[in-house]
């Protein structure tokens, strides 16, 4: 098949820390309900990951789609209420079927539900990137879904290719597979075009690539091929390079890992690179004076703590990009500060076991972490 690139594909046995999104047309049937069978399969391919040392996070579609069979709702459209009450009974079912599949292999899973503003919203942000960071740790599977019982549509993502992306960036992952009812990405919908051409390796999405993107095929996804370029320019940009690959058959990573067809968006800098990238990019909120102890710390790739700050200048909020000065005011670095301004000012120069007495509640033992930082 066509190319863009000359740039070798990604090999998905040598991911680090992977995304799988996962389409409701290949989790649940409209006529049988969820997709038991495939659900297991998966799993397989799942712990097989984790054994080569892959941390996974699995983002699934379903919990509509499951939820308006197990309360009978008619087909067609249904009203934002309907929706969210489907998503309600469906969220639960889907969680207990990953557990079931995963927890024969040893892997424990965790659900974690989301909106847009909780990755527009930078506190929120830091939040949630700490407590994937946490889960994957501990060896945990994390089971993430946009929130639909109480989304609405100013704060929807509207498809999960998108939230996928947007997650594998979060999670640092330097690959994002997305199971779909597509085997990659074509020059025109093949279902319409005979003559549609699948391209093996994309290296830029161009506006003439972006022409080719048509609609969805589906009847049970969302998410056309428009929707999966945007979601390739997400985590492409965040470093990750994603692929589109149909997914139905059982052992789709499996499948993956042997040829089967698909188009790798291929990323030109890793997570970690273009984390930098964007933060360094950002615009100073405030910023944070250090002394020499801090500043051979931070050098060394520590995180910066409470203790080694001397001066809070400006005013800023939690997640804010704030700049780094050392002793002599020179700029050290810049990063996604943890506290608000006040709260920093008032934990200046004190040690991490300190910060529950002064603030009232158990804060992070850091100020800025080294993964939110810049030097």
């Amino acid at each position: 098949m066509a190319t863009l690139t000359q740039i070798a594909a990604p090999d998905i046995r040598a991911a680090r820390r992977l995304v799988i999104k996962i389409g409701s047309a290949l989790l649940v049937d409209r006529a049988k309900g969820l997709r038991q069978g495939w659900l297991s399969a998966l799993a397989m391919d799942v712990a097989e990951a984790k054994v080569r040392g892959c941390q996974v996070v699995l983002v699934s579609s379903g919990s509509i789609a499951l939820g308006r069979m197990i309360l009978g709702l008619p087909a067609g459209a249904l009203t934002l209420e309907q929706s969210q009450a489907a998503a309600a009974v469906g969220q639960i079912r889907l969680a207990r079927a990953y557990e079931e599949v995963l927890a024969p292999h040893g892997i424990t899973t965790a659900q974690i539900l989301v909106t847009l503003e909780d990755t527009e919203d930078r506190r929120r942000y830091l939040n949630s990137r700490a407590t994937m960071e946490t889960l994957l740790g501990l060896g945990v599977v994390p089971i993430v879904n946009e929130n639909d019982t109480v989304a609405t549509d100013e704060i929807r993502y509207g498809d999960n290719d998108r939230l996928a992306a947007q997650i594998a960036v979060t999670a640092g992952a330097d690959q994002l597979i997305l199971l779909s009812d597509v085997d990659g990405f074509y020059s025109a919908n093949p279902k319409e075009d005979p003559t549609a051409t699948r391209f093996d390796v994309v290296d830029t999405i161009t506006p003439e690539i972006e022409a080719m993107a048509g609609d969805p095929i589906s009847g049970l996804s969302k998410g056309g091929m428009k929707t999966k370029l945007m979601a390739a320019k997400t985590a492409v940009a965040g470093g990750c390079a994603m692929a589109i690959m149909e997914g139905s058959v059982l052992r789709p990573l499996k499948a993956l890992a042997e040829g089967a067809h698909r188009t790798w968006f291929v990323a030109k800098d890793d997570p970690r690179q273009a984390r930098k990238l964007w933060i360094n990019a950002m615009k100073e909120k405030g910023r944070i004076r250090v002394d020499a102890g801090a500043v051979s710390a931070l050098r060394s790739g520590k995180s910066l703590l409470p203790a080694g700050v001397v001066a809070v200048e400006g005013s800023f909020g939690r997640g804010e990009p704030v700049g780094i000065l050392g002793p002599d005011g020179a700029a050290l670095g810049r990063g996604l500060i943890r506290y608000t301004s006040d709260e920093a000012r008032r934990i200046a120069g004190r040690r991490s076991g300190e910060i529950a007495g002064i603030l009232g509640y158990e804060g992070r033992a850091a100020l800025i972490h080294r993964d939110d930082m810049v030097v």
